[in-house]
């Protein structure tokens, strides 16, 4: 039997807030350790080590993991647990941003002449560009990133109107796998930067602007991503 009295925090303790989606808080956690890197591609994840680190019960390890597998961040193989999804490799890379270069500087520019005022509104809060954080924990402002640039290129998608496109790109869940490439500050500010530029052209009605600041920032993303492939 479990008890529900908490326990002592040690050193090694991670302590999880008791909310109501506590399987959301473990999630988080977890996530923003794969984002961030402290646990690194492919190793192994293990419930009993997450238990004790998170002062949890298992239910709540295994919703986050299943959760996090449907994203394509864990893999769980039968007999043996799970394991943090491997490295994308330098081929698949290309290929998404191949992809993301073919289809999102399209979809901005369709996205520009549909802009309203309230659209517009959505996209400024998901840019991020002005709530920027003022938390020390860098790992936590990395991951929260990672998912708030998701959102924002979901949302222009979504504004473009073809629904099979956005499906597509989400289903890659390409943000995710890119942003697990480099834990760096520099990813996150020098992208802060260019979504305002998206916005500005977003808010003037210019597809031609957005079409071009979109794929200034795709290029401008893959070039900085790409010196991890140099340390594998």
């Amino acid at each position: 039997m479990i008890s529900t009295r908490p326990k002592e925090p040690s050193a090694a303790t991670t302590q999880i807030p008791r909310a109501n989606s506590l399987a959301g808080d473990v999630y988080e956690a977890i996530f923003n350790q794969l984002m961030s890197l402290k646990i690194a591609p492919g190793a192994r994840i293990t419930v009993d080590n997450l238990v004790k680190e998170f002062n949890v019960s298992q239910t709540p390890i295994r919703e986050a993991l299943g959760r996090l597998e449907g994203e394509g961040l864990v893999v769980k193989q039968h007999l043996v647990g799970y394991r943090a999804a491997p490295q994308i490799t330098r081929h698949r890379f290309d290929e998404l941003y191949e992809l993301r270069l073919l289809l999102e500087p399209a979809g901005a520019a369709k996205a520009a002449q549909a802009m309203n005022d309230e659209r517009l509104a959505i996209l400024t809060e998901a840019a991020g560009v002005m709530t920027r954080s003022d938390n020390s924990d860098e790992r936590a402002n990395y991951s929260a990133f990672a998912r708030q640039d998701a959102i924002f290129h979901d949302r222009i998608m979504e504004f473009a109107g073809n629904e099979l496109i956005r499906e597509m790109l989400a289903f890659q869940h390409t943000h995710f796998h890119i942003f697990r490439l480099m834990f760096h500050r520099r990813v996150t500010e020098e992208a802060l930067g260019e979504h305002q530029t998206l916005l500005d052209a977003f808010a003037a009605h210019d597809p031609d602007a957005a079409a071009n600041a979109m794929r200034i920032h795709i290029e401008h993303s893959r070039d900085r991503l790409l010196p991890a492939f140099d340390e594998i």
